[in-house]
């Protein structure tokens, strides 16, 4: 009888654990193995167990900066959204008014909208031709275009229009399972509203803080819209170099070990995470 109760879970749970070992276990596995074959003279790949693809992203300093730049932006983009997105997601949680439900919509609104089609909406916004230097122009504030395009400014406000709702939410929802009479009696107590918020709101909700930080820096390593579509030449993140070395020439192997290596680096990332700050952090935010 036992025995039976502890396999029912596993059975419960076949169907999912199947769908991702098959979409995502085993395609992973294919890129690691990819990694290691030869590319021929001829444009064909050649099964092998070589390093050389990896010798050759380390070979060239060009490859290994284009990582770095690809971690600072990502950090970047990491703080930005952490200091626009608390106050808002605050703001929700003390909120009683009647429209917060439509707030939270128009939060989630960019969800229903084409991340390609998001990101696109800047050249009209940024460009030359665009809203702001039109109004500016008309203003006559400005006497010529004012180039907004096509640098790292325009790649972050594409990324922040990207994450910055993920941020959001996950603070919210942190905020959220906070019981508000706990600010209720540190006021009583003597507190002010800001000491009863720097001394129990804030910490309590630093896991849904830690996970949106998590999610937002592992999403930018992994996003290449922004930069393809609103960076310049020398606005390419690791991601980019990976499209092009896989959509572009063809080039599975080194592709594929640029991918093997940023995956490593993102689970260096989230196993120091877990490490310090716990994994559970994360689903505690979410409960």
């Amino acid at each position: 009888m036992t025995n039976g109760k502890s396999w029912k879970p596993w059975a419960l749970l076949s169907p999912s654990l199947s769908a991702v070992f098959l979409l995502l276990v085993i395609p992973v596995c294919f890129v690691v193995v990819y990694s290691f074959w030869l590319r021929a003279p001829s444009g064909g790949d050649i099964p092998a167990f070589q390093w050389g693809n990896y010798a050759k992203f380390f070979a060239d300093f060009f490859y290994p900066s284009l990582l770095i730049r690809t971690i600072r932006v990502a950090l970047e983009t990491v703080v930005l959204c952490l200091v626009m997105g608390y106050v808002p997601a605050y703001f929700f949680y003390r909120t009683e008014s009647r429209f917060k439900p439509v707030l939270m919509i128009l939060i989630m609104l960019p969800f229903w909208i084409s991340f390609i089609i998001r990101t696109l909406s800047w050249i009209n916004i940024l460009g030359d031709s665009g809203l702001i230097n039109h109004l500016l122009l008309k203003a006559g504030l400005i006497s010529s275009p004012f180039s907004m395009l096509y640098n790292e400014g325009a790649v972050l406000m594409g990324l922040l229009q990207y994450l910055l709702p993920f941020m959001i939410l996950n603070i919210y929802v942190s905020l959220d399972g906070i019981d508000k009479s706990l600010t209720e009696a540190a006021t009583s107590l003597g507190c002010t509203e800001w000491q009863a918020f720097r001394e129990v709101t804030l910490p309590l909700s630093l896991p849904g803080v830690s996970a949106g930080c998590l999610l937002v820096f592992v999403l930018t390593c992994g996003t290449y819209l922004p930069p393809m579509i609103l960076g310049g030449p020398g606005n390419d993140m690791i991601a980019n170099l990976i499209f092009k070395r896989i959509i572009g020439t063809l080039d599975w192997p080194f592709g594929s070990a640029i991918s093997t290596l940023l995956l490593g680096l993102l689970g260096v990332i989230v196993y120091t995470y877990n490490r310090y700050l716990g994994i559970n952090q994360i689903f505690k935010s979410l409960r």
